[in-house]
This record gives C-alpha cells, sequence and structure tokens, in this order.
C-alpha cells in the first residue's frame, strides 16, 4: 500500500511531489530544505537551515509511523564544501547514534538562499 505523506509547503502541490511516500516498510522522504516550518522564511545561518530541514524530516517520519532510529540512508547537498565542518556537530546530534549511510554532494540548490537539503530513506524495524 502506497502513503503520501504533505508537510504543507505550497511546493507539494505547485511541482507535484509528497514530502513523504510509505511503501509497505519503507520510508522515502524527498529532499527537504531549511526553510522554518512555521514561517516559511529561510534563515542566512546554515546550522539553522539544518535544524529546520531536520525538524521537516522528523515530523515526516513520524506521520508516516517511522522515526530518526529507522533511517537507513541519508543524503545531504551544501552548496559550499566550507559548511561541512560547520554542520557536522548538527547532523551528529541527530544521527550520531544511528549512523545511517550517507553522502554529502556540494553542488548548487534551486533557490539562493538554500544552503543545505536532505533526503532520507527509512525502513521499518521488525517487530
Amino acid at each position: 500500500m502506497r502513503r503520501l505523506i504533505s508537510s504543507g509547503s505550497p511546493f507539494e502541490t505547485q511541482v507535484g511531489y509528497s514530502r513523504a511516500v510509505v511503501q509497505g516498510d519503507w520510508c522515502f522522504v524527498a529532499g527537504t530544505t531549511g526553510y522554518d516550518p512555521e514561517t516559511r522564511v529561510m534563515p542566512d545561518d546554515v546550522q539553522d537551515q539544518v535544524r529546520n530541514a531536520l525538524a521537516v524530516v522528523g515530523k515526516a517520519l513520524d506521520e508516516a509511523g517511522f522515526s530518526f532510529a529507522d533511517v537507513v540512508r541519508a543524503t545531504y547537498y551544501i552548496t559550499d564544501a566550507a559548511y561541512w565542518d560547520v554542520i557536522g556537530s548538527v547532523l551528529g546530534e541527530t544521527f550520531g547514534d544511528i549512523r545511517p549511510a550517507a553522502s554529502c554532494i556540494v553542488c548548487g540548490l534551486v533557490k539562493p538562499e538554500m544552503k543545505f537539503e536532505v533526503e532520507v530513506t527509512a525502513l521499518r524495524k521488525a517487530a
């Protein structure tokens, strides 16, 4: 059974995607940037962007019946390699004990204020 999860972002309907898709025991969370989930304002600080993005991802996982502990894969996108040293501790707060398979890609993102994006895949643990 396929289930779609929305965060309420206007981009989801405008572009045609879901914040997350649950398929069986898997949850695929779409690329999530650091807009404040309440105000929809992008903070300038990359650490704040990471915290905001992870809050949105965490909410989507929770709504889907998963948690960060279920994450088996994470892909991080940053616009400047220098951000890696800055965001590592913030990522470690969430993923330090979970230690999913992860990659970090330095690239451009779709809006100039975006400095960070994350996507994750989670697998429901057997009961």
